[in-house]
């Protein structure tokens, strides 16, 4: 299926590693023209070094990478832990990156895109926001007001010609996956070396790969899904629609 993305112009940010790193990979495969953004990418003309929890950095990432057509919001790395562990200076460090940071870079992205009349805004959020879990109570109370966010600007945006979207990804194999379930493991188990005992209960007995999670993406962004707005596919291996 050719999803008609040649040619189209796309940043996708935390686009040096994991889901990231593999929607770069997959929209790039389909011929856009991708720019990726990370805190520490490697150099490369279509890479911008910047910290997106930092005041400015939205527009100064936006001015950089110019028009586009796609914009893929990925970069965020909220700790686990119960509101005991979590204090606040990490709780908003977190939140200035993920939530904020998908805030004000869709707030530019946007203006620029409803000149032009055209534009995707793709969110990558997480399954966390739709399953309440006490001991990620800061990933799930984000990725529950970005699922809100998603919605309301989707809902309204197709009267400027823009989608506005996301994906909610379950467990999925990336060095972040390995960093959680260690905490994990840690708070249940007494030994965060034994974090992969907590796999045996994921779909299939597996996390999902970043594969599977891009290729939805390139769907989701592409021609083949212009219909598509204020909406979240959840890929969690139907956790979510199971009893916990």
């Amino acid at each position: 299926m050719d999803l008609e993305l040649r040619g189209k112009r796309v940043l996708v940010t935390g686009g040096s590693k994991g889901i990231g790193k593999a929607c770069a990979e997959a929209l790039a495969a389909e011929g856009c023209e991708v720019l990726i953004a990370a805190r520490n990418p490697a150099p490369a003309p279509n890479a911008k070094a910047i910290d997106l929890s930092q005041p400015g950095a939205a527009e100064a990432l936006a001015a950089w990478a110019g028009e586009l057509d796609v914009l893929v919001n990925n970069a965020g790395a909220i700790p686990g832990g119960d509101l005991l562990k979590v204090d606040e200076q990490t709780w908003r460090r977190a939140w200035d990156l993920k939530v904020f940071g998908y805030i004000n870079l869709s707030r530019q992205v946007y203006a620029a895109m409803k000149r032009r009349g055209r534009g995707v805004i793709l969110n990558i959020i997480g399954a966390a926001g739709e399953r309440m879990d006490a001991a990620y109570v800061a990933g799930s109370t984000a990725n529950a007001g970005l699922m809100a966010f998603t919605r309301a600007l989707g809902g309204a945006a197709p009267a400027d010609g823009i989608r506005v979207l996301g994906i909610n990804p379950g467990p999925v194999s990336t060095d972040r996956l390995t960093s959680l379930y260690k905490q994990r493991a840690e708070t249940l188990l007494g030994d965060a070396a034994r974090y992969q005992e907590l796999f045996s209960g994921m779909s299939f007995g597996r996390p999902a790969t970043p594969q599977e999670i891009a290729w939805a993406a390139a769907f989701l962004v592409s021609a083949r899904s212009t219909y598509t707005s204020g909406c979240i596919l959840t890929i969690d291996g139907g956790a979510s629609s199971r009893p916990h």
